[in-house]
């Protein structure tokens, strides 16, 4: 699988993975306990089997216009279905335009993820896989109540075959 992701900002980076680290210490799971090097908080846009040939650069242009991209994250929800626990990200109209983009350039690749899809889609940076809805009033209670601002600053793609990560905008 070859993802496209939206990575944080320094400050945004950093204020989500406080809150990791807070879920860990008082003993609900936590991405801070993921400690694989390509663990970072992200939006991902898309999930694709490969990406079809072209795709990559195209989307690579698309997003090296786009980024830095404000962002404003909202409510700590768990999710439907697999139960992450999740922190919403409010959807402008850029980052829907470029969601919409990225898919278009996507549209012949094998593989979508039906859940990433236009319409389907809810953007949101994730805080711990595995959760309990019991738990979810004490993750909000560590989370503060915080509605962090920052922007997504880059783009990558995680290749779940050999678990790296390739960029996908210039640095910056």
């Amino acid at each position: 699988m070859r993802t496209v992701e939206l990575v944080c900002s320094g400050g945004l980076d950093g204020a989500v993975r406080a809150v990791w680290d807070r879920l860990a210490q008082v003993g609900l799971p936590s991405l801070a306990r993921n400690t694989h090097p390509t663990n970072r908080p992200h939006l991902t846009v898309a999930a694709v089997d490969e990406f079809p040939p072209g795709a990559e650069h195209r989307i690579a242009d698309l997003l090296d216009a786009a980024l830095p991209l404000p962002v404003t994250l909202d409510r700590v929800v768990v999710l439907d279905g697999s139960a992450p626990l999740v922190w919403l990200v409010r959807p402008t109209p850029a980052l829907t335009a470029l969601h919409a983009a990225v898919w278009d350039v996507l549209a012949d690749a094998d593989g979508h993820r039906p859940w990433h899809a236009p319409g389907a889609w809810v953007p949101h940076l994730s805080l711990a896989l595995r959760f309990r809805d019991a738990d979810l009033r004490l993750a909000r209670a560590v989370t503060g109540g915080q509605r962090p601002t920052g922007t997504f600053a880059s783009a990558r793609s995680y290749d779940s075959t050999d678990r790296t990560v390739t960029p996908l905008t210039r640095l910056r």
